[in-house]
């Protein structure tokens, strides 16, 4: 059944970003600071379509039915597994069960968050997770979660079988993104920080109406770290004037490598982004903490956006053009 799924993900799914050396904490609050912790996804984004208007084969929804949302921004809800698929040595595919017309609910630039009781923990662990499947889904969605040695989450997922739950609430809404309000986009992500910019990738380009002009620099370690490169090739290819596609690794394997080498430095930032005196114009970050304290700056404790330092706050863009996910 997840045939496209693993053809179309790398083998390797090492933590991957090309900013300086990797850091952080673990606990509940990291939750709202970044999806680069132990617990994070690292994810394809709508792994394949099948035919449009069609619904999953395991609901046999009826699209002549009213459609409901499965999330609620107030309660954690339980969510059956219905099935998982190892992709990977540390990476599996799961599908979890909605009612038959039940699509998800997640907005556009938006996650949930997951809980559970892990072990002899007095409290619960909660991390957050950004789905895989497409948005208009119904009768399931799918995550697929990279196993972490230290990661509580990501371990626990990994130990389900299919019949168990995850408790899960949201959407925890991130940018309120709106069709046009934007001239252009520009995106730097590393690692598994990619997750939220396909899911913006994704949507303006379904969207015939929206002329947004989109720009992404991907930073990784290797050229085998780069989830979902077929994905962002395709869009690239197909959607050549709107959407812009740049990678960057540490250090090339090979020597047809035709992207960028070595760190996301203030000349590639310059070279790539649109320009901070430009109107209309939002640059979106989200990595691993040390890289968004070299481009962006880190949240606020309260987990606000807070102020821009580093990279872009030296290139003169203000607290209006950045957004830190």
């Amino acid at each position: 059944m997840f045939a496209s799924l693993r053809n179309s993900i790398p083998r390797q799914f090492s933590r991957a970003y090309s900013t300086a050396p990797a850091g952080g904490k673990n606990g509940n609050g990291v939750l709202w600071a970044s999806l680069a912790t132990g617990a994070v996804l690292v994810g394809a984004y709508y792994y394949t379509r099948s035919k449009e208007g069609q619904d999953s084969p395991l609901t046999g929804a009826n699209s002549s039915q009213p459609v409901t949302k499965a999330l609620d921004p107030k309660k954690f809800v339980p969510f059956k597994l219905l099935e998982s698929s190892p992709i990977n040595h540390d990476t599996t595919h799961y599908r979890f069960a909605l009612e038959h017309n039940q699509e998800l609910g997640l907005d556009i630039t938006s996650c949930f968050v997951v809980k559970a009781k892990i072990g002899n923990d007095e409290k619960p662990t909660i991390r957050p997770y950004t789905p895989v499947s497409p948005q208009d889904a119904r009768g399931y969605f799918d995550l697929v979660i990279k196993r972490y040695p230290n990661g509580k989450m990501s371990n626990h997922i990994h130990s389900l079988a299919p019949g168990d739950v995850l408790e899960i609430k949201g959407p925890i809404p991130k940018y309120p993104y709106k069709a046009g309000a934007l001239k252009e986009v520009g995106m730097i992500a590393g690692g598994s920080g990619i997750t939220p910019m396909l899911q913006l990738i994704q949507h303006v380009l379904e969207d015939p109406s929206d002329n947004t002009k989109l720009t992404l620099v991907f930073a990784n370690k290797s050229e085998d770290d780069i989830i979902l490169r077929s994905q962002l090739d395709s869009f690239a290819k197909n959607h050549p004037e709107q959407f812009k596609l740049h990678y960057i690794v540490d250090k090339a394997s090979s020597g047809d490598w035709k992207g960028d080498t070595g760190y996301v430095t203030k000349e590639l930032v310059q070279k790539y982004m649109p320009a901070a005196g430009t109107e209309g114009i939002l640059v979106g970050v989200c990595g691993p903490p040390p890289m968004m304290s070299l481009i962006s700056g880190p949240k606020a404790p309260d987990y606000s956006q807070g102020e821009v330092s580093g990279i872009l706050k030296d290139l003169g863009y203000t607290k209006e053009q950045v957004f830190k996910f």
